[in-house]
């Protein structure tokens, strides 16, 4: 049977289209590999894209994206609300189908050598490919962003696993690695005050004793004028999407601010709509497999 990965890779670039179409071309033009989706915050100044194929498709495409990144965006002149290592910040590889975990850590390793050797950007595993415990985390990896990374990799520890003891000057570093699906998901406030969000991710996420599987900051959508929780969901199994914006409308009502709407960034998996849909509707005894039409005919 064919195997088909997925990767949603990031891209520090969300305001000029030009450089976002040419980087998402690398992917439209790679054959075998078939582009999701792609979405663009100019707040955050990021762009996240979807794709999917056989592993050598993958592969293919996401070295062609990085060789564009890196010749196209320029991160000693950018600014946004994300943080941000890397021209291409991120790159995860998820199984989907007929491919296991193994499969994507053996494909982020090659992925991760031709992007130093091909993009010249030097590249951290991350994730279940993680070579050492302390880089499982990508927020372990990236503190310090850019503007700190020329020093941090000075440090034995932090040595990038592909690519040499420094940084690109101009693209920096980025993650390579496997990991199961992860839902980007972010919870707009009716405020403008950062602080707020900021208070509330605190408290939802898994490193300061929130929930489990959920990583989260705050941020300011500018052109709305918006404070936003902007939040990675890690396992949607593990903890739904209704239980963090049910405690995220608890602890706004502290503050006298409601939540004004929801954003899932790129694709999530259907069964997590399914978990919200049940829980808000409060249905009995509901099962999606049996009782949703679109699946019988998947």
């Amino acid at each position: 049977m064919a195997k088909i990965i997925e990767s949603v890779p990031n891209i520090s670039e969300g305001r000029n289209q030009d450089v976002i179409e040419a980087c998402v071309d690398q992917i439209r033009t790679t054959a075998g590999c078939t582009l999701l989706d792609y979405s663009s915050d100019a707040s955050h100044n990021r762009t996240v894209i979807t794709y999917m194929g056989s592993p050598e498709a993958c592969e293919e495409a996401s070295v062609k994206l990085a060789k564009k990144a890196v010749e196209l965006i320029d991160l000693t002149k950018h600014t946004g609300e994300h943080p941000r290592m890397g021209c291409v910040d991120v790159m995860p590889f998820i199984p989907i189908k007929d491919a296991g975990t193994e499969d994507c850590i053996e494909l982020s390793k090659k992925v991760g050598r031709r992007i130093a050797e091909e993009a010249d950007l030097p590249v951290f595993l991350y994730e279940q490919s993680a070579s050492a415990p302390h880089r499982e985390n990508l927020a372990a990896i990236r503190k310090g962003q850019f503007e700190g990374m020329a020093e941090k990799v000075k440090d034995s520890l932090w040595i990038p696993d592909f690519g040499g003891q420094r940084i690109h000057p101009t693209g920096g570093v980025v993650a390579v690695g496997a990991r199961p699906p992860l839902i980007a998901f972010n919870i707009n406030l009716s405020t403008s005050d950062v602080e707020i969000a900021s208070k509330i991710a605190k408290i939802i996420r898994r490193s300061n004793g929130g929930f489990d599987c959920v990583k989260a900051m705050g941020v300011l959508l500018e052109e709305r004028n918006t404070a936003q929780v902007s939040i990675n969901m890690t396992d949607f199994t593990r903890t739904p999407l209704y239980r963090v914006v049910e405690l995220t409308k608890a602890e706004a009502a502290r503050y006298g601010v409601h939540v004004i709407g929801t954003e899932i960034v790129g694709l999530c998996p259907m069964n997590a709509l399914f978990d919200a849909a049940e829980y808000y509707l409060q249905i009995e005894d509901f099962d999606s497999s049996v009782q949703v039409i679109e699946n019988h005919l998947l």
